[in-house]
Formats: structure tokens, sequence, C-alpha cells
């Protein structure tokens, strides 16, 4: 009969195996695993970092944002204030250059009734200059027809009485 070699179990090629089994194992551990592992968790930790930074750049962003929007509205709010503030004082220079407008419309309407008092007294004297002459000449005219001292009377007075009557009506 014949042995069975090929199937056989050999205790000592079996320890040698799993010594070698245990030597590559600790090698690949060793020299292999331990580094990737090392270098994954280096990047895993660059990655971390990485996201880290990425988050603060945007906190910092929003808090930026938000420091312009506040300075933004604050602006808006002083031009609204300047804007205002420019238009009272255009109101106020409206109301001072009217009412300085309005004194000397004024002045000048006063002083154009004045000047047509004086010139309306003038003529008024210039007129009664003028009958005086007029009445002057009629006299000299009516006393060369010869009447008497009692036509001259009633002539004189019924001119004076017209003149008067004349001036007071108006």
């Amino acid at each position: 009969m014949q042995t069975l070699d090929v199937i056989s179990i050999n205790i000592w090629q079996m320890l040698v195996s799993l010594a070698n089994l245990a030597i590559l194992f600790w090698g690949v551990k060793k020299f292999l695993y331990k580094p990737v592992k090392k270098m994954l968790k280096a990047r895993q930790d660059a990655i971390d970092v990485q996201y880290t930074d990425a988050e603060n750049a945007k906190n910092e962003a929003m808090s930026e944002k938000k420091a312009y929007e506040e300075k933004l509205s604050g602006a808006k709010a002083e031009a609204d204030g300047i804007i205002q503030s420019a238009v009272n004082l255009a109101k106020m220079r409206e109301n001072e250059i009217l009412e300085k407008a309005k004194n000397d419309a004024d002045v000048i309407v006063r002083q154009a009734k004045e000047d047509a008092e004086l010139e309306m007294t003038k003529a008024e004297e210039s007129i009664k200059r003028e009958i005086v002459d007029v009445s002057t000449v009629l006299t000299s005219k009516i006393l060369e027809r010869e009447i008497n001292s009692d036509d001259h009377k009633q002539i004189i007075d019924s001119f004076i009485e017209g003149i008067g009557d004349g001036y007071d009506a108006d």
C-alpha cells in the first residue's frame, strides 16, 4: 500500500509556516500598515485643519459682512440726516429770501405811495398857482371892463367858492 505522504501533516513544517506567517504579519504591520496608517492620520489631520480654517474664515467673513452692513446702514442714516439738514437749511433760506423780498416790495410800494403823494401835492400846488395866475388875469380882464365893486366882489367870491368846491370833491 501506498502511503499518503501528500496528505500527511508535518508539525515542523506547520510551525515554520506559522512562524513565516507571523513574521510576515509583523513585517507588514511594522513596515507597511503603521506607516500607511500614520500617513492617513496625517492627511486626515491636514484635512481637519483645512476644514477648521475654512470654518473660521467663513465665520470671520460673516462677522465682517455684519460689520459692513452696520456701517452701511449707519452711512445711510448719516446721509439721510445730511440730506434732511440740507433740506431744512434750504427751506429756512427760502423763507428768509421770501421775507426779504416781501419787505423790499413793501418798502418799494410805500416809497411809491409817498412819491405819488408828493407828486400829487406838487401837482396841487402847481394847479393852485396856475389858478391864482388865471384868476389874476381874469380879474384884470374883468376890471378892464369897468365893473362896479359889488360885481367885482361877487365874481371873486363865486370864483373862490368854485375853487374850494372843486378841491373838496377830489
